[in-house]
């Protein structure tokens, strides 16, 4: 696996923050009709989402399943168990009632699922923070472009031992 800075994880916690907070702050509007408890929910878990975001990550970090789809599955599915408890939580101190808070964590484990999974793929195809992959990529490009050059020099001298007088020289 290539070898990722804190930058990366910071940077996808401060991503997933935005997307998750808008999440919430919608869905808590939604079931409660009232945009200021919506915007209370969404803002008070700002910082417990980021806090258990940030750990999720570096624990997953040392989980020895290659990346994958299968990777990013069992990371979406075992965020969302921790971000739901979360939200159902602080939705039920909020509100004051427990309904509410398992209305919007029922509605979040489908709307999170979704989006944490294609976070997850944006930022595996992202290079940011991967320092081995950086390499590799400027290895992989430098080479190919090589072979490219290569190849294309290779063409026109052949066409020019075509042209001297129609036929292939040499």
């Amino acid at each position: 696996m290539a070898k990722i800075s804190y930058k990366r994880h910071l940077a996808k916690t401060i991503t997933w923050r935005i997307l998750g907070t808008l999440d919430t702050i919608c869905i808590s509007w939604i079931i409660t009709g009232n945009p200021l408890t919506g915007l209370k929910i969404g803002f008070s878990e700002v910082f417990t989402k980021m806090v258990l975001y940030y750990f999720h990550e570096r624990l997953w970090i040392r989980v020895p399943i290659p990346e994958s789809k299968k990777r990013h599955l069992a990371k979406t599915f075992s965020w969302r168990f921790i971000g739901t408890m979360d939200t159902i939580l602080l939705s039920w101190l909020i509100s004051g009632n427990p309904m509410v808070g398992l209305k919007i964590g029922g509605f979040e484990v489908i709307s999170k699922i979704i989006l944490y999974y294609v976070h997850e793929r944006v930022w595996y195809r992202l290079n940011f923070g991967l320092i081995k992959r950086k390499l590799k990529n400027i290895k992989t490009k430098t080479a190919s472009t090589f072979r490219k050059q290569k190849i294309k020099s290779i063409g026109k001298r052949d066409q020019v031992k075509k042209s001297n007088f129609g036929h292939k020289v040499g």
